[in-house]
């Protein structure tokens, strides 16, 4: 189902939306995100074993990864984390995995659940209900936020686009090893082991 831009009062300037309206909504079954304060939603996505076993199993191996590097360490979240990417209009976005470095774990304070900050490595975990605009919308966020990494996994077709800024997409399928260098330093994957159950 495409995501909806909520119309918006007429009149001079159409209304921008903030992290606080976005937070005061009700939970009424409705998936909602900001970009650059405009009000998008959809119905919630249903998830499924398959999505939740490869969220798990990429938070895995990032975690792993994350356990051999020195300290101060990154964190990495899954499961539609919620992420601030910027202010003033505010854009905040659920995503499936991110990982953000040592200086935005320090950053973060009890003020909010959400992460606030540019993260390192965002990936998007396509379902059968994602409308493309809506994940390009997104890809191009992440980007001009300043994301330096984001992985847009298909799982029906076991394969992993990256997207780096002013960088060619690079295609990624089972039989080619994934690398997050020189931002999640010696971070390897073979796609093939992101599928394997």
């Amino acid at each position: 189902m495409s995501a909806v831009v909520v119309p918006t009062p007429i009149g001079p300037r159409p209304r921008l939306y903030t992290v606080h309206d976005l937070l005061a909504m009700p939970d009424d079954g409705k998936d909602r995100w900001l970009i650059r304060g405009q009000l998008r939603e959809q119905e919630m996505t249903k998830r499924n074993r398959f999505h939740a076993a490869l969220t798990g199993r990429l938070c895995q191996l990032i975690g792993v990864w994350i356990d051999t590097q020195p300290q101060p360490r990154g964190e990495v979240y899954g499961g539609e984390a919620g992420v601030y990417l910027a202010r003033n209009p505010d854009t905040c976005v659920g995503i499936d995995v991110v990982y953000v470095g040592p200086e935005v774990v320090a950053a973060q304070t009890d003020e909010t659940t959400l992460i606030e900050g540019v993260p390192t490595l965002v990936v998007e975990i396509l379902s059968p209900y994602d409308v493309k605009k809506d994940v390009t919308e997104k890809v191009n966020d992440y980007l001009a936020a300043g994301v330096p990494l984001v992985w847009v996994i298909d799982p029906d077709y076991q394969s992993v686009t990256v997207h780096r800024p002013g960088q060619p997409v690079e295609l990624f399928n089972t039989t080619q090893p994934l690398s997050a260098d020189p931002h999640l330093p010696g971070f390897t994957v073979p796609v093939v082991s992101l599928f394997q159950r």
